[in-house]
């Protein structure tokens, strides 16, 4: 990532309030894909005086701004992540709903000449994968 959220933000044009702020760099500083309630928890501990709507407008803002990605794994609770960071997988454990990140050549490879088989330049994709540990036993 070249920059950050919040000089993204600014480079666009909007109105980077003090709690504004927070949550970006909340945002900035995640590794994981936390969800409006999880972002809450992290910011009003930086900022006792921000709201969870203030969390709700602010990811809006960002969402519509293409400064965040929407990210839903299926169980109902919409996640986010920079929308500028390298591009990589998701493999979502069904049973603790861990989201872990992968990049894997062969599979980048494979998508792209399935797109050339159809008759298409691949532009983008979005790849995730759902299931359950194996047991080792």
């Amino acid at each position: 990532m070249s920059d950050t959220i919040i000089s993204r933000c600014e480079a666009k044009g909007l109105r980077m309030t003090g709690q504004r702020r927070i949550i970006a760099r909340v945002l900035h500083e995640s590794d994981d894909h936390p969800d409006v309630e999880e972002l809450y928890s992290r910011a009003s501990a930086l900022d006792s005086a921000i709201s969870i709507a203030t969390v709700y407008r602010t990811v809006k803002l960002f969402e519509e701004a293409g400064i965040l990605e929407r990210l839903e794994f299926g169980d109902g609770r919409a996640r986010y992540e920079d929308a500028e960071r390298d591009h990589h997988d998701h493999l979502i454990d069904m049973n603790t709903g861990e989201v872990i990140e992968f990049v894997d050549p062969e599979i980048e490879a494979l998508q792209e000449k399935i797109a050339q088989k159809l008759g298409y330049r691949l532009k983008g994709h979005k790849l995730e994968l759902y299931g359950v540990p194996i047991s080792k036993g």
